[in-house]
């Protein structure tokens, strides 16, 4: 059994762990508001206002929360370039109409990004995002089979539904905090569906510990190694203030098990990290966008930098933002915001709506 950490610490970890809280009240008039204030479309495929509306997916065998945005001017004749938006821990599909939905339809209208497709799936254990709930990671484990939710069902979907552009190379996942781990694993997974993957405050190596077998210290080059077990359920990966802290064992218990023999191989399997060997990723075959922070709540810097680390030995081009001095939260997350536009616009300026 996963042991509790209090409200109170939850409540603290909804602030921090991903860049947008969960949504616990109902906003019915939400995206109305929203829709009145961008220029482009977003498209209800939700239970949220009022309506269920929601998309079923045949890997989760449930309805599924999903909203879509349409750029300005959007002609079904056209096809565009499509994204996947993947949210942070404690977080679902809202974070979406909070956060992404307005700098996002600001810079297309600008001309500062091309017209593209923008799709937001739930991703939420339990399909709603609770503060008492557990990280999914986008993977498929014992909590569902979340990878083929995104690759297969809202990936096909959306293809089938919207006028996309065929092109992997004018497909991509942007993911936050946890979403981040789904964004480069899902990428590195499905290079037929997708090329380009951004992590804002991502952990991309869950599987780092220093080599005093400490997870909480500093990226070394000198002294890190890849772990040979899962991770302990007692040992720290979250503290905050000192003294509220989060464990191995609320993380991975949900998804592997408490005492599965196969947990490690399973954890390498969506490792972000491990993933760079594992499918032989090579040069120029996909285009990486990382940004994190140098004060990391989840000490996810160090995860970052090792897998850096390992992508420099590879000689793997990844363009990175660094801000030392902040924390993960929210309003790191919209610090990176602008260079997230404009290196997107870099990789899909080509790819405009024909």
């Amino acid at each position: 059994m996963v042991k509790p950490i209090g409200w109170l610490g939850l409540l603290v970890v909804a602030a921090l762990a991903s860049p947008a809280s969960a949504q616990l009240l109902p906003r019915p008039f939400a995206l109305e508001r929203v829709n009145r204030q961008i220029k482009g479309q977003v498209l209800d495929f939700t239970n949220n206002h009022g309506k269920d509306q929601r998309f079923y997916s045949a890997s989760l065998d449930q309805k599924r929360d999903v909203y879509v945005y349409l750029p300005p001017g959007y002609d079904p004749a056209k096809r565009y370039a499509m994204g996947i938006y993947l949210h942070g821990f404690l977080s679902d599909e809202q974070s979406f109409l909070d956060e992404l939905v307005r700098p996002i339809d600001d810079a297309i209208a600008c001309g500062k990004l091309p017209p593209m497709i923008l799709v937001a799936p739930d991703g939420s254990a339990h399909g709603r995002a609770f503060l008492a709930s557990y990280g999914t990671f986008f993977c498929n484990t014992k909590l569902g089979k979340f990878e083929d939710y995104i690759v297969c069902d809202v990936y096909d979907w959306a293809m089938k539904t919207f006028s996309c552009r065929p092109e992997p190379e004018a497909h991509f996942l942007l993911g936050v905090s946890m979403g981040g781990h789904g964004a480069f694993s899902k990428t590195i997974k499905h290079p037929d569906k997708f090329r380009i993957a951004l992590g804002v405050l991502p952990p991309l190596n869950m599987l780092y510990t220093s080599c005093r077998d400490r997870y909480m210290d500093n990226f070394d080059p000198c002294c890190w190694k890849q772990r040979t077990e899962p991770g302990r359920s007692w040992e720290i990966v979250g503290q905050f203030y000192g003294f509220m802290i989060i464990t191995q064992g609320h993380l991975i218990h949900p998804m592997y098990g408490k005492k599965n023999p196969e947990a490690l191989e399973l954890m390498r399997q969506d490792n972000p990290f491990d993933l760079l060997d594992s499918r032989d990723v090579k040069p120029g075959q996909f285009e990486f966008f990382v940004a994190y922070v140098g004060k990391d709540d989840f000490n996810l810097d160090a995860q970052a930098e090792s897998f850096l680390y390992r992508a420099k030995q590879k000689c793997l081009p990844v363009t990175v933002r660094y801000l030392p001095n902040r924390h993960h939260g929210r309003s790191s997350a919209r610090r990176f915001l602008p260079d997230v536009i404009v290196w997107l616009n870099e990789k899909l300026c080509k790819f405009q709506p024909e």
